[in-house]
């Protein structure tokens, strides 16, 4: 789990100045000019690398082994002529190597162990104490966890000492507490509060944000490389998942964004996972790599989310969408014709749906459930969900049964509907009907 220090630390070195993720990854690590794929020069950035698409094999059984070996011996390793697997920038393959050239280009231009860096842009701020690169850092007598590997499913237990901190440390060598690590997941995951009200002017003068601001740990937490999904985890859904900068976002049907990682060396596992929406998270660490804490990482969150029904996201429409939405709710209840909220829409929306077929279509909706209902709850009440702040989803009570209503706005200078339709709802009254489940469904709509 140490990729997401060195990924903010290399973040923080870019809003500086000192560090261009799409630059050539050679104006950093020269080594790297020697690499190639089906036998030609490649174009690297840091951003490809960062990300786990710069086209270097998976080598985690390799990585694991090469922790410890020196930066002169590694930097042999890269000039002699690395072979690439996929085209960088292409696909996902997750490579230690890869990331840990991260650490070389912090140390080209910082001129100081990348170790050093990570300490002093982000462990000392945070107060990250517990946290340190190296066993030999905590002194002696420090009561650091052994780790341990059994080949009989746990009927025996080896001891497997520490691999060592060398040239790859950068990217799997650091010791932590579950206390420490929580906070650097509240730090991160902090970052989504609330968006809207972030700048830099703001967000700068936090002490968080002085560490990095909330939109480069957004950066962190935001896919950048497509991780086929393979086989479904038991009892979730995920729409989809990707590699950030060293985390990994999955998107989840249900609770929406949940970013993680895992960390795995011989004798150890360990595994953070948080949910943007609420904070809530969980860290789960185990001495030794047999115990699979990210499985028991992702079955924890998912119970705690499920257990307090948190929404997989807030969302906070624009004040034209709610406007919109609302006329269009006070032309079904009065029964007055759809054309006239003309002066809300885009030039298109009558055209893609005439005037005379919406009406058909309401009225037969109206026909199956009945006169909207003269004693409906107020509005805002009624509003069920937003995809994001340009559209909104609200329900219409009728005497036989629901509609729901949705508008979608384009965000031009003054936003206008450029879509909108009504249909009537399922038996659950809050989605039409033969409509799928979707993340979407468990947003909070914060109307401020």
């Amino acid at each position: 789990m140490s990729k997401s220090f060195l990924a903010a630390t290399a973040l923080a070195l870019r809003d500086d100045g000192l560090l261009d993720l799409h630059a050539p990854a050679t104006d950093y690590v020269p080594e790297l000019v020697a690499a190639r794929f089906d036998g030609s020069p490649v174009a690297l950035t840091l951003d490809d690398l960062l990300s786990n698409r710069g086209g270097l094999s998976e080598d985690n059984p390799w990585g694991d082994a090469h922790l410890g070996v020196s930066r002169a011996h590694m930097a042999a390793v890269v000039a002699a002529g690395l072979t690439l697997a996929s085209s960088p920038g292409t696909e996902y393959q997750y490579s230690n190597l890869g990331i840990s050239l991260i650490g070389r280009a912090i140390e080209s231009v910082t001129g100081r162990p990348v170790e050093d860096v990570v300490r002093e842009r982000m462990l000392d701020p945070l107060n990250l104490r517990h946290t340190r690169p190296s066993a030999d850092l905590y002194g002696e007598g420090a009561d650091l966890a052994a780790g341990f590997r059994t080949f009989d499913d746990g009927s025996t237990f080896a001891a497997e000492p520490f691999v060592g901190s060398g040239a790859l440390a950068c990217i799997g060598s650091l010791f932590s507490t579950v206390h420490d690590v929580a906070r650097w997941a509240h730090f991160l995951g902090s970052a989504f509060d609330d968006p809207s009200t972030d700048n830099a002017a703001t967000d700068g003068a936090t002490a968080d944000g002085a560490v990095l601001s909330a939109a480069s740990r957004r950066e962190l937490q935001t896919a950048r490389t497509l991780i086929p999904i393979g086989s479904k985890p038991p009892g979730r859904e995920l729409d989809g998942i990707g590699y950030g900068y060293g985390l990994v976002v999955e998107h989840d049907r249900r609770f929406g964004r949940i970013v993680q990682h895992a960390g795995g060396l011989p004798g150890f596992s360990s595994h953070m996972r948080w949910q943007t929406a609420t904070g809530i998270g969980v860290i789960v660490y185990g001495n030794s790599d047999a115990f699979g804490a990210g499985a028991v990482a992702a079955d924890v969150l998912a119970d705690v989310l499920t257990r307090v029904d948190a929404p997989a996201f807030v969302v906070r429409p624009w004040p034209e969408t709610v406007a919109a939405a609302r006329r269009i709710d006070e032309l079904i209840a009065e029964g007055r014709p759809l054309s006239d909220a003309a002066g809300l829409l885009t030039d298109n929306v009558l055209r893609d749906v005439p005037v005379d077929v919406r009406e058909r279509r309401l009225a037969a909706a109206l026909a199956e459930v009945g006169a909207v209902r003269a004693d409906a709850v107020p509005f805002t009440e009624r509003i069920v969900a937003a995809p994001d702040r340009s559209a909104l989803r609200w329900v219409v009570p009728c005497v036989r049964g629901t509609l729901v209503c949705d508008v979608h706005l384009v965000g031009l200078h003054e936003p206008l509907v450029q879509e909108f339709a009504i249909r009537v709802a399922d038996a659950g009254g809050r989605k039409p009907r033969d409509e799928s489940a979707r993340v979407t469904d468990h947003h909070l709509v914060a109307l401020d």
